[in-house]
Order: C-alpha cells, then sequence, then structure tokens
C-alpha cells in the first residue's frame, strides 16, 4: 500500500476518474446512431470511440471540442452514415450532463481535508466549467490540455503540473482510472499513481486504451482511496 503520511497533494484525472464519461459518451453515441438506423454493442463502441479519440489527439493540438467532433465524423464514417453538423458537436454539448460517480463528491471533501487537490484533465477550459460545480471541493488548480497545447499521455502535461504545483514530486500522489492516459507517464516521471480501478468488473479497458502500466496502489473506488488515506 501507499504510505500516505508524506502526500501534500492530490493530481486527478477527471473525465472516467470523478466523472462517469463513458455512461456519457453511450448516452451521447447512441441517438446518433439510433437515428441512422444502426445498432452498435455499448463495448465496442466505446473501444472504437478510444481509437479514435487517441489517435486524433496524437496529432497536432486541436481544442477538445474540434477532438469529439472529429471522434463523431471518424464514427460515422466507419458505420457508414454522415452526421448531421448537430451530431457532430452533440458529444461536446453532452459534457454539461455528465455525471460524477456516486462517490465522487464525498470522497473529494474527505481528501479535501487534509491534501491540496489539482485537477489535470484532457479538456476544454470552457467544458471544464461545466463540470466544476458538480464536483462541490475547491481545487487548488485546474490543469487542462487547452492550457498546456497537449493531451495526456503527453509527458508536458505532467511536467507543466509540477512546475505549477512547485512541490517535490514525493509529496504528489496523480489518481486516474486511466493506465494509458495518466498512469503509464506518471510513473515514467517518477510520480506516484493511484489506479482507480472504475472498469473492475467489467471486460477490457472500455473509452481508454489498454496498457500494462503498473500503478503504485489499486482501488476500485475513490471512497477506498479515502479509506486508505485514514480519513
Amino acid at each position: 500500500m501507499l504510505d500516505f503520511s508524506h502526500l501534500k497533494v492530490l493530481t486527478f484525472d477527471c473525465y472516467g476518474t470523478l466523472i462517469d464519461w463513458e455512461a456519457g459518451i453511450v448516452a451521447a453515441l447512441r441517438p446518433i446512431f439510433a437515428a441512422h438506423q444502426i445498432n452498435v454493442n455499448e463495448d465496442e463502441l466505446l473501444v472504437r470511440y478510444a481509437q479514435h479519440e487517441t489517435e486524433i489527439e496524437a496529432g497536432p493540438y486541436r481544442r477538445y471540442r474540434e477532438v469529439l467532433a472529429e471522434v463523431v465524423i471518424r464514427l460515422a464514417k466507419e458505420y457508414g452514415f454522415t452526421p448531421t453538423d448537430n451530431e457532430q458537436h452533440s458529444l461536446a454539448e453532452s459534457i454539461r450532463n455528465w455525471q460524477p460517480f456516486p462517490d465522487t463528491v464525498s470522497a473529494l471533501r474527505q481528501l479535501a481535508t487534509r491534501y491540496s487537490l489539482v485537477i489535470l484533465s484532457n479538456i476544454d477550459d470552457d467544458l471544464f466549467t461545466l463540470t466544476r460545480p458538480k464536483l462541490a471541493v475547491n481545487f487548488a488548480d485546474v490543469i487542462t490540455a487547452q492550457q498546456v497545447d497537449s493531451y495526456k499521455p503527453s509527458r508536458r502535461n505532467f511536467e507543466v503540473a509540477l512546475q505549477r504545483i512547485g512541490r517535490d514530486k514525493a509529496e504528489i500522489l496523480h489518481v486516474a482510472q486511466s493506465l494509458f492516459h495518466d498512469v503509464e507517464p506518471a510513473r515514467a516521471l517518477g510520480i506516484a499513481t493511484a489506479w482507480i480501478n472504475r472498469r473492475k468488473d467489467k471486460e477490457g479497458s472500455g473509452a481508454t486504451p489498454p496498457s500494462s502500466a503498473q500503478p503504485d496502489a489499486t482501488f476500485a473506488t475513490l471512497a477506498e482511496l479515502a479509506t486508505a488515506a485514514n480519513l
């Protein structure tokens, strides 16, 4: 288990870790496919989403709204239909409806009594503004892909976070659901990681690409992490 005694700062991935983004993604994409009379398995849809999003984010930086619109365009091409303009933008617009996991808010409130909390997210500033009130805690900083001009798993996002936090790596724990986007690059930079395995009872890696990265600790929920931190 992790030694929490020396930790001062917890950095969090947001979407997938604090917010149930897979439910949000599926809820946004299903009506599009239904409108074009196409049935697609949820697990397959998430896998295809992950592949397209990752490929787009690995290229020249584009706002996340643009990334999501391009995901819809590529999915539509793959499944043989042409999305309307509204359908192309509906995935980004749906973020305002994405909800926290049931344990998120209470666990964040517990953790905030002892640690400084920071968001490190692959998102646009204005899109996170739609989510922030739902998390119901104060964050010491919010570091977005838009501010860094790159997307995790780029190490640049973590390097900027370290600069802005201004503390020794040994005092920081990065908390995330994605082994690919978060655990792998954080570990490469010597930052301790806690994996929140939100897909514990599901097969595959869902909306994130698979990775063999090994976290320092694994928890099924954020509540389990808060308990481990003796809060």
